[in-house]
């Protein structure tokens, strides 16, 4: 193991997740958010804007509900609409980025799998939604390695580029929420049934 490999996984918790994902290399000089012209991806880029703006507005939300009860309850229920029609998008954009596969996802990058080998130093575009409150994430990575599996599947280990901080919360949420999630299960198996 390389001493960059081991540092980053000091840094970063890595996690076991289903998520449906979609990428593709990147051209010279092309940017995450305008490798698809196409009106899927244009509705993926508002999706993952409108987690972002949401993200970024909890602040001013806990603000006004120390000052206004009232105002900040029926922001809350807009909130709540807006989720309902962003997870509304989500569903039906899922069809166009394919089901879900399983990947190791840190706030660091990501690691799955693929049937073409991926070049390290290899710009992509990723395209993820994280379930299952249907967070859409339009990010850019680099690919570090690409590893031949025995099932003739290439594992591919990626490094996100240029991450902003809301992003990077984002992401540490959900591995958060994950970890909780998969603690939960763990102690109901092991509790004995009453």
């Amino acid at each position: 193991m390389s001493t960059r490999d081991a540092d980053d996984r000091r840094e970063y918790y890595r996690i076991e997740d289903t998520i449906a994902l979609e990428f593709h290399p990147l051209k010279q000089g092309e940017t995450a958010d305008a490798s698809g012209a196409d009106s899927a991806s244009q509705l993926f880029s508002l999706l993952s804007e409108l987690h972002l703006m949401d993200f970024e507005s909890q602040h001013l939300l806990r603000h006004i509900h120390e000052r206004d009860r009232t105002l900040a309850g029926y922001l809350k229920v807009i909130n709540k609409r807006i989720d309902l029609l962003g997870q509304a998008l989500a569903q039906s954009l899922l069809r166009d980025i394919g089901p879900a596969r399983q990947v190791t996802l840190s706030e660091g990058g990501i690691s799955f799998c693929s049937a073409q080998p991926l070049e390290p130093g290899t710009h992509l575009a990723i395209k993820m939604v994280l379930m299952p409150q249907a967070l859409g994430m339009l990010l850019r990575a680099v690919v570090v390695h690409n590893q031949l599996r025995e099932d003739g599947q290439f594992e591919i280990g990626t490094e996100f580029e240029a991450l902003t901080d809301a992003q990077r919360q984002l992401l540490a949420r959900h591995i958060l929420q994950k970890q909780a999630q998969q603690r939960r299960q763990a102690r109901e198996r092991s509790s004995p049934s009453s």
